[in-house]
């Protein structure tokens, strides 16, 4: 009869191959788990505005996901650029990322030194939500319609103040682009923040915004703004009243606002997918899509390729504005 008892030392030898054997395959386990600690997504503009509530909206969802804390920072400054330059510098471990919006296309053509460069420091990951944006005045404003607000600005050249979230931000440039499409002559009051500038806005020292459709809508009435038109393609279901900028005096006017992840260039591709597949599940939930379509917005969740595409597409449409209005900085 034939034994199948191991020896002393062939015992020894067994569990000691298999204690090896759990040393080498455990980090690599623990590696291939993300997150396993405090995610933080920078937010290159101010509390309060449209890029920062996105931010909020999809954290907390994110968080409880993954099981982590999801902690928004917000750092303003330079349209956008003193945020996404945190992240641009960050460890490419996925633990950093950023919520941007179109000052991400348009920065590299106003500043003439940018402290990053776009499409080598930065991946984007996926475009959260877009939707159209508001062209408002305050209540107080004896303008009621676009057409009063470009006569007024025509009668008066460069009397007509706008604010934005600062120089090359999405706010910015969509003024921008309405006046370029209007041909008046507006001057730019840059703010740190949406929400900052809508405070101005209120109090009449500046005479106009386009703003982001979630911040600039939640301030309309009681005293506050009054919505002139929407820079969408149809009339929004929100604001069933207030007409598109096509239909009030710029025919083909359209003007987007967006709301994407990105994360330093070098992230791994599987941190990469799993940010974006999970960032898609979010946006599928009925409560999100619900407090997203309240705001004005409409979940997008594609994948990196897609998005990198639209926004060198919009990066092109940016430079003529650009060009034609004049637009530099430092």
């Amino acid at each position: 009869m034939t034994s199948t008892r191991r020896s002393a030392p062939g015992r020894v030898l067994a569990a000691t191959l298999f204690s090896l054997a759990l040393s080498w395959t455990a980090p690599a386990t623990a590696q291939d788990r993300w997150p396993t600690k405090p995610v933080r997504i920078v937010v290159p503009f101010a509390a309060g505005g449209s890029t920062d509530v996105v931010a909020r909206m999809v954290g907390q969802k994110l968080a409880v996901r993954w099981g982590q804390p999801v902690v928004i920072e917000n750092r303003a400054g330079a349209g956008g650029n003193v945020g996404a330059d945190v992240v641009a510098k960050a460890p490419a471990d996925g633990y950093t990322l950023l919520m941007a919006s179109g000052s991400i296309t348009i920065n590299p053509h106003i500043y003439q030194r940018m402290p990053f460069d776009t499409k080598k420091d930065l991946v984007p990951i996926t475009n959260v939500a877009s939707g159209p944006m508001l062209v408002v005045v305050p209540e107080s404003s004896p303008v009621k319609s676009v057409k009063e607000l470009i006569a007024l600005a025509k009668a008066k050249p460069g009397s007509v103040n706008f604010g934005s979230a600062g120089v090359g931000s999405q706010v910015h440039l969509a003024a921008e682009n309405f006046a370029d499409a209007a041909g008046i002559d507006i001057t730019h009051v840059p703010y740190k923040g949406e929400a900052v500038a809508y405070t101005d806005l209120i109090g009449n020292q500046v005479q106009m915004m386009v703003g982001n459709f979630a911040a600039a809508s939640a301030l309309l009435g009681n005293g506050r703004l009054r919505a002139l038109a929407v820079t969408g393609k149809e009339r929004s279901p929100q604001l069933p009243d207030v007409p598109t900028a096509s239909e009030s005096g710029l025919p083909g006017f359209e003007n987007s606002g967006w709301f994407g992840l990105f994360a330093p260039a070098g992230t791994s591709q599987k941190i990469l997918a799993q940010v974006q597949r999970d960032t898609a599940s979010v946006l599928a939930e009925t409560d999100t899509k619900a407090r997203l379509y309240v705001q004005g917005m409409t979940p997008v969740g594609n994948g990196s390729a897609e998005f990198a595409k639209a926004m060198d597409d919009e990066s092109k449409r940016w430079a003529a504005v650009v060009k034609n209005r004049k637009l530099t900085t430092n």
